[in-house]
């Protein structure tokens, strides 16, 4: 692999050091090629003017965050029109496992990601 030279605010990268702890990433370069590559994904979906699409989104949570668990109960119902399937489980005594999977209009299965992305405690 080629070694890539990064400069990040110190901010920024305390951040991201907390979301690979969080996501259970052993090293910032496997969380970082993650990241490039859900990123990337993302923007070839919205390059997509028309179509449907299938997509699975995945996310975990402590399972102390009761919070996030009633975000993704409103979320499921917000994009019922392509979500079809929705899988809760948990993993060990620690995490929730979250699984969407969605099927449809691909500018709306794009706002499912985006705001699956946007929420705090995932």
């Amino acid at each position: 692999m080629t070694v890539v030279s990064i400069t990040i605010p110190s901010e920024l990268l305390e951040k991201f050091d907390e979301f690979m702890k969080c996501h259970g990433y052993y090293s910032r370069s496997e969380a970082f090629r993650d990241t490039i590559r859900n990123l990337m994904t993302e923007a070839e979906l919205a390059k997509m003017k028309t179509g449907n699409v299938v997509a699975t989104i995945m996310i975990t949570c402590e399972y102390t965050r009761k919070d996030v668990d009633l975000k993704m109960t409103e979320v499921r119902h917000e994009f019922d029109d392509v979500v079809i399937e929705n899988v809760h489980r948990h993993i060990g005594e620690k995490y929730c496992l979250e699984i969407f999977i969605a099927e449809g209009n691909n500018e709306r299965t794009l706002d499912l990601v985006r705001r699956v992305r946007g929420m705090r405690g995932i």
